[in-house]
């Protein structure tokens, strides 16, 4: 994004003096803004970004208001004069502000948007576009909302899911590592104090042990390393296509990543074509709101079957992570005239079984992770007491 943020304070034509924010290329161009806005600036310096603050609650937000606005009778520039001076966050105030003079100059509103595309993604331009044209803007906006919060909260579900698994392996990994770095060799020095042969077990977990300790530093550099390799190699476009690949195929994990991602597509195709949106476009601006890049040329191969003349379920029926009832579905809304209804019912359904499925794994793997834990540990304790218990059962011979 071209565009800095600046903060300024100056005196208005009225002698009293004002302060503010505002967005401007440069120096030059932000001290032009303020003289047109009849402010003789006094001070104008950079002040910093936060790029938390572009994320998509303060977005949806945003949208959200905005629509409450416009069907309670505000105009869409006081509306946005409204949230300006309501938003907790300089950096959407002096945005919002900004927004609000360029429609006062006669931009329209998506064209102002257009000029921020790292903030406002390509479908919120194609529906306020459509808004502006049918003059249903405050409809857009909410339909907008709606589906950015329900994509949020199923996005959340799904990062909670297969994140969980991920930290009880790690939780694992270093309370062994622990057990056997620090606690065991205590034990041994103890045990070959005995001179009596140990458990199988034992011998294992100590072998385990003397390995980590005696390789430590191979050990300690390729967990330094393995992070800068992964990202590295995640920076790849081929690996991050494998990447998506393998994990459709991962059970549990897979069938959870699909969903939601058809959950996104069909929600996003269902909106654009409701609001009258042509399918190449739709597809377009589907195609740009998909983070990965397996999901992106799916739907690129398919808007590009339709340009060819093929019928929508015909192209999706080309591509692998399209599954076989959803073809058919929409087949049939095709059809019979009726895409936008059998889209949204695909949505719906998708969104739902995706929820479902997150929050079964979820509650399936929280005892399955405790139970390894609890083998880890218990493992490690019994191979540490074993020969104890064995020393005390011989001594007792003894006597």
């Amino acid at each position: 994004m071209d565009n800095q943020l600046w903060r300024w304070r100056g005196v208005n034509k009225d002698g009293v003096s004002d302060s503010g924010m505002l967005w401007a290329p440069d120096r030059i161009s932000a001290s032009l803004q303020l003289m047109d806005s009849d402010v003789h600036p006094l001070m104008l310096k950079r002040a910093s970004i936060n790029k938390r603050h572009w994320g998509s609650e303060h977005r949806i937000l945003v949208i959200r208001q905005l629509a409450a606005l416009l069907q309670a009778g505000v105009s869409l520039t006081q509306g946005l004069t409204m949230l300006a001076s309501q938003h907790p966050v300089a950096q959407w105030q002096a945005l919002l502000g900004q927004l609000a003079q360029q429609l006062g100059r006669g931009i329209a509103f998506s064209e102002t948007l257009r000029q921020w595309p790292d903030i406002f993604p390509p479908l919120f331009i194609s529906l306020m576009h459509t808004g502006e044209l049918t003059g249903k803007l405050d409809v857009c906006c909410q339909q907008l909302a709606q589906q950015q919060e329900e994509q949020q909260k199923l996005r959340k579900q799904v990062i909670k899911a297969l994140r969980y698994p991920a930290f009880i392996f790690i939780v694992a990994l270093l309370l062994t590592l622990g057990m056997t770095c620090f606690v065991l060799p205590q034990f041994t020095a103890i045990y070959r104090s005995f001179n009596t042969p140990l458990p199988l077990v034992t011998r294992a977990v100590i072998a385990l042990s003397e390995g980590l300790m005696q390789y430590a530093i191979w050990w300690l550099s390729l967990l330094l390393l393995a992070p800068v390799v992964i990202v590295r190699l995640r920076r790849s476009p081929k690996w991050q296509l494998r990447e998506a690949a393998w994990l459709l195929r991962v059970p549990l994990f897979g069938p959870l990543i699909r969903g939601q991602q058809l959950s996104q597509i069909y929600t996003v195709l269902s909106l654009m074509q409701r609001a009258g949106i042509p399918l190449l476009q739709s597809l377009g601006s589907v195609e740009e709101t998909l983070a990965s890049p397996l999901w992106q040329q799916a739907v690129g191969r398919v808007k590009q079957g339709i340009a060819e003349g093929l019928p929508l379920w015909k192209a999706m029926e080309q591509e692998v992570v399209f599954t076989a009832l959803c073809i058919q579905l929409i087949r049939t809304g095709e059809e019979t005239g009726a895409l936008d209804i059998m889209l949204e019912k695909l949505a719906g359904w998708h969104l739902g079984q995706t929820s479902d499925r997150a929050q079964t794994l979820a509650a399936t793997l929280e005892p399955l992770m405790m139970m390894v834990i609890g083998l880890i540990v218990g493992t490690l304790v019994v191979a540490m007491y074993l020969p104890i218990f064995r020393l005390g059962d011989a001594m007792s011979g003894m006597n």
